[in-house]
């Protein structure tokens, strides 16, 4: 029960350590987690996968931090290691990158990673010689100094920790349900509870959705589809809000008063994780001819799916039934999302939940370079049975 109670992954900071293999990172990661995470040894290469650990830090926040493999790996291995952490790159709230020699290989993964997001420059060991040096070094080359720690003596660790919370930018605090709500809105949320939903309690974003309305002192309402009906007879007026979940929005749609908006938990995340205007014109482009006959669904998290999932059985399904029985899709999880989106006309995503709005924008850039338009599950659903016109985006508007 204890990690039900934890900051879910896709609300934590996620911050990454990159660098050459052997340039202190995973040693920086032990030292900062006050616990021997990683395996540290003199052997190049001793990270392989991507090392994620979640914990606390001081006037920072809830943070996930990933130790990644040495982008300078060797052999065909190395390479998909190398393009892995090029890929965890694009999704990082900060990342930490630790230079050995400030040469021209690594200033142009500095480079990158400064393109991709926020960085923060660090030299590792200072408590060796000639590591001061190097800092000074950068600083010139950089327009800013870099970091200097030591994981074996602490120091600059305290230095590292504000310049982190300085580095990361200040963002607006976002709502899932945008202005949609205010203080005593009464919002009623269709929840199915089938066999694809986690035994003994709700899905994420069911959960932060309530827990959203409760902080706004608005009036959350529970039903499923089976007791819809009685639960708006049992109201004297109608809600003003129904939010479903997406494979239950034609149930809803037909039931829901004409006076109330409708959205579904799908439609919020776009606005909460990505951006809603995005894919709700890529949901319009399901409705266009020619239809997209190569489409990628991406799911956030893995998992087994059921005779009821939405994303590997249900979804598929629709498509076919609205686009053609020999449609090509292609269904990845996780963070197995092609870096070359050519093959594809259409991208479908989950509600990426777990993920990162930092993740989920960097998706949703490498989709509009690629010219590929992008919706989401919600969306799509909503698209395909004809009720995207009736559903309501979080800032209130319209499809």
């Amino acid at each position: 029960m204890a990690g039900l109670m934890e900051t879910p992954a896709g609300e934590r900071l996620t911050i990454g350590l990159f660098g050459r293999r052997n340039s202190g990172k995973t040693t920086l990661f032990n030292a900062l987690l006050g616990q021997d995470a990683g395996i540290v040894s003199d052997t190049p290469g001793t990270t392989t996968d991507a090392l994620r650990k979640n914990f606390e830090w001081r006037g920072v926040g809830p943070v996930t931090l990933i130790d990644t493999a040495g982008f300078d790996d060797v052999g065909d291995l190395g390479a998909k290691r190398v393009a892995k952490t090029e890929a965890l790159a694009r999704g990082m709230n900060l990342s930490l990158m630790l230079f050995t020699t400030g040469d021209a290989e690594e200033m142009a993964w500095w480079q990158a990673l400064t393109a991709a997001g926020p960085a923060l420059p660090l030299v590792a060991g200072a408590d060796l010689p000639g590591r001061a040096g190097l800092a000074e070094t950068l600083a010139d080359a950089l327009g800013r100094p870099p970091v200097l720690v030591s994981s074996v003596t602490g120091q600059g660790l305290e230095d590292l920790r504000q310049g982190v919370a300085q580095a990361l930018p200040e963002e607006a605090e976002v709502f899932i349900t945008g202005d949609l709500v205010q203080a005593g809105s009464r919002v009623v949320l269709v929840m199915p509870q089938d066999s694809a939903a986690p035994k003994g309690r709700l899905i994420l974003p069911q959960v932060q959705t309530i827990r959203e309305l409760l902080d706004r002192s608005a009036i959350p309402i529970c039903a499923t589809p089976e007791t819809l009906a009685a639960v708006l007879a049992a109201l004297q007026t109608p809600p003003d809000l129904m939010i479903t979940d997406s494979q239950a929005f034609q149930a809803a749609a037909a039931q829901c008063p004409a006076e109330t908006a409708l959205t579904s938990f799908s439609v919020l995340f776009a606005g909460y994780k990505g951006r809603a205007d995005v894919f709700a014109r890529g949901a319009q482009r399901l409705l266009a001819q020619p239809a997209p006959q190569h489409i990628l669904i991406a799911e956030a998290c893995s998992h087994a799916p059921t005779a009821e999932d939405i994303g590997r059985v249900k979804l598929p399904r629709l498509l076919r039934q609205k686009l053609g029985d020999d449609l090509d899709l292609t269904i990845v999880g996780g963070e197995d999302f092609p870096d070359d989106l050519s093959a594809y006309d259409m991208v479908i995503h989950c509600g990426a939940c777990m993920f990162t709005r930092a993740y989920v924008l960097g998706r949703i850039a490498a989709c509009e370079a690629a010219s590929v338009p992008m919706t989401n599950y919600g969306m799509a659903i909503a698209a395909l049975t004809g009720i995207l016109s009736r559903v309501v985006l979080p800032d209130g508007q319209g499809v």
